[in-house]
């Protein structure tokens, strides 16, 4: 015991407080990054990330202070590690393939074009001989 503040209580305030800094930065991110594409890492990388640690927190909190075994803070976790990575590269796909018909972008603007000169591969064919390519019978 550090005080009256035992150590397990102590690791489960340190993950809550980094979880929700991490789900405030996601946040701030969503709001202020200036295009669709860059506003996509914010609610799925760093407020996953966020959400993670507090589930954690929350799960060493209630396992080893207070004695008490719950599924709950897992079923989310696996929920939302499954689900929002999958959001996002739909959300993504959607907006790539809106600007290639010249549909209205939105607020957000146009995707910055990737740094080695090509373009979003999204909509494209394989190359022959690249993987994925299969050549006709």
């Amino acid at each position: 015991m550090i005080g009256s503040v035992s150590l397990p209580e102590l690791l489960a305030s340190a993950l809550i407080v980094l979880g929700a800094s991490f789900a405030l930065i996601g946040s701030w991110g969503l709001v202020r990054l200036p295009s669709l594409m860059e506003r996509l890492h914010g609610p799925t990388k760093a407020s996953t990330l966020g959400l993670g640690a507090m589930l954690v927190g929350s799960i060493i909190f209630f396992q080893l202070v207070k004695g008490e075994w719950t599924t709950h803070e897992l079923l989310v976790s696996l929920f939302l590690f499954v689900t929002a990575p999958i959001a996002a590269n739909m959300i993504a796909k959607v907006h790539l393939h809106r600007l290639r018909l010249g549909e209205q972008s939105g607020p957000a603007g146009p995707p910055a074009a990737p740094r080695d000169g090509s373009e979003w591969a999204t909509y494209k064919a394989p190359e022959e001989g690249a993987p994925g390519w299969f050549p006709d019978e």
